[in-house]
């Protein structure tokens, strides 16, 4: 019985060797650029495998080898614009470097989070980039473990469990409140963004240290969705049960948009009577009307400093531990 065409062997590697009448060795120091064969032996194996089509196999290669130059990379919400910049800087180092980039979106789940580090085990990436994790502590090193390497981007760890890259949102959300008492704002408060977020911790420390150094109390914070919805329903919520504030320092952009839409809708007018801060700086802010003071976030040059300290960890299991971005502050129509 004859085959159908699309269950016919692919070309392999000996395929080609026998077409060029050499060993299957020469074929693979000759395409892999190794070297050893001559200008003519070569010109006859790189004619051979082009006449009949032949790819390598990477997965069979990466067996070999015991690498499959790929890089597992996690984001939350691939809807949120704060992702794609860092993952477009990961994109491009990894690239650079000759290794692909295989991205899953964890939909803002921790349990999914978990379920995908371990499936990445399953596909054989040589190391993972986790960005803003949702696990707790104890659950995302354990899961990271059996990783070869593993490198977290606004997330804290033991340098033998993964390199770090972070923001310095301590610092960002000093700038903020400062930059708010400076215009004069002193009832201020705070929408926190998802209770389990690293980041927004980090942004509550700055917020209440640089308050009471102004003699200031630091107010709850509302915790909510890292959305615009998110941001409204928490501006809502503040407005009608801790009315009498008149600055928002909110965890994100998209929060902030969300609270700038609750204050319109109950007529308070920004920033006369409500100050707004964002954080993140995504493309969005600037084209708001009013225009959104808010921390800008290097985020292209995150992702672009992960795999660079992931590659190191892969390649010269260097445990080179932390990098620290700097937040800069931009000032524009909300304050």
């Amino acid at each position: 019985m004859t085959r159908p065409k699309d269950f016919e062997s692919k070309t392999t590697i000996a395929d080609v060797a026998r077409a060029a009448g050499v060993s299957p060795m020469t074929v693979s120091r000759v395409l892999n650029g190794h070297g050893g064969a001559s200008a003519e032996t070569s010109e006859r194996v790189v004619s051979a495998a082009s006449a009949l089509n032949y790819r390598p196999n990477p997965f069979a290669r990466g067996l070999r080898s015991d690498r499959s130059r790929t890089i597992g990379f996690l984001v939350p919400d691939i809807t949120n614009p704060f992702f794609p910049e860092i993952i477009r800087g990961a994109e491009d180092a990894a690239n650079a470097a000759g290794y692909n980039l295989l991205l899953s979106n964890v939909v803002e789940s921790s349990k999914r989070e978990a379920e995908l580090i371990d499936a990445f085990l399953v596909h054989r990436v040589d190391g993972i980039i986790v960005c803003s994790a949702r696990l707790p502590d104890a659950a995302l090193h354990k899961a990271l473990g059996p990783h070869r390497a593993a490198v977290l981007i606004n997330r804290e760890a033991p340098k033998d469990v993964a390199g770090t890259i972070m923001t310095d949102y301590e610092h960002g959300a000093s700038q903020a409140v400062n930059h708010l008492v400076a215009r004069g704002r002193r009832k201020i408060a705070i929408i926190a963004g998802p209770r389990n977020s690293y980041g927004g911790k980090c942004r509550l420390i700055g917020i209440g240290k640089t308050l009471a150094e102004h003699g200031l109390k630091a107010p709850e914070p509302v915790y909510c969705d890292p959305t615009v919805a998110g941001g409204r329903i928490a501006a809502e919520e503040l407005l009608g049960t801790k009315p009498g504030f008149d600055a928002l320092v909110c965890y994100n952009d998209l929060n902030a948009i969300g609270a700038m839409k609750a204050c319109r809708a109950a007529g308070i007018t920004v920033p006369h009577q409500m100050a707004l801060v964002g954080f993140d700086d995504i493309p969005i802010a600037e084209l708001m009307s009013p225009a959104l003071t808010t921390l800008r976030v290097h985020k292209r040059e995150m992702g672009e400093a992960a795999v660079e300290l992931l590659l190191s960890r892969i390649v010269t299991k260097n445990r080179q531990h932390g990098v620290v971005i700097e937040p800069e502050l931009m000032i524009r129509e909300t304050t």
